[in-house]
């Protein structure tokens, strides 16, 4: 049985210059089906929801989602705000222009603004995001890394940040193991679903990274399957 004690940093093929767009486009596809019928994305909308409630802000709310991916995170965003009558704008930043053309083709009817930039060179100008967010995100960063990325993230959003994240756990790594072998058509899935959860974090990991990075006022909540959902919110 693998060893889960401490946090893998074994990159994963994912991060890797030299993988296709193909490549990556069928991982991203594999990737909001889990999302979609295994709670990420329902996962995402509670964090949305956490930091919207008993907060009013003049016009439509600003949704900023960095590693934003192929843009479903964002998609299933709009169809809630939507459904519940609340006006947004979205943005979502990704180091790959691949990810950011490819999302702004599939979801045109988005009112997103799309950004292919590294996360810590995005320019908001005067007007910050209300939210910023990151699912699945996280786990590819050490804590050092991370320890940035939230003050970044704190520092650039009004009403506070959000994060969707693997829980890492023995029954966690087997079960996505088991399943990419026999389902998915991605060696990228294959190699670096297991991988994610072996990189991934524990509650008080969690708790450490933020109060490393001077955080406080955050709550951790788990959430099948085996994930945690980690709210902020500003003063």
């Amino acid at each position: 049985m693998i060893n889960l004690t401490n946090r893998s940093y074994q990159k994963e093929l994912l991060d890797n210059d030299d993988i296709s767009f193909a490549d990556i486009k069928q991982t991203m596809k594999e990737l909001n089906t889990i999302n979609k019928y295994l709670g990420g994305h329902a996962i995402t909308i509670s964090g949305v929801k956490a930091l919207i409630e008993n907060n009013a802000t003049s016009g439509p709310i600003c949704i900023c989602e960095i590693g934003s991916g192929g843009g479903d995170n964002l998609k299933a965003i709009a169809a809630y705000c939507k459904s519940k009558n609340i006006a947004a704008t979205f943005i979502g930043i990704d180091i790959k222009q691949e990810c950011i053309d490819y999302a702004a083709q599939k979801y045109p009817e988005l009112n997103a603004t799309w950004i292919a930039s590294d996360y810590r060179l995005a320019d908001f100008g005067d007007q910050k995001p209300d939210i910023i967010f990151s699912s699945l995100f996280c786990h590819h960063f050490t804590n050092e890394e991370l320890k940035f990325m939230l003050q970044w993230m704190k520092r650039k959003a009004q009403l506070g940040i959000f994060i969707n994240d693997l829980h890492r756990h023995h029954f966690a790594y087997y079960s996505i193991k088991w399943m990419t072998g026999l389902f998915s058509k991605s060696f990228l899935s294959k190699n670096d679903g297991p991988l994610s959860v072996a990189r991934s974090f524990t509650k008080t990991e969690w708790a450490s990274i933020f109060k490393t990075a001077g955080i406080g006022g955050f709550s951790i909540h788990w959430r099948w399957a085996f994930r945690y959902l980690v709210v902020c919110k500003n003063d």
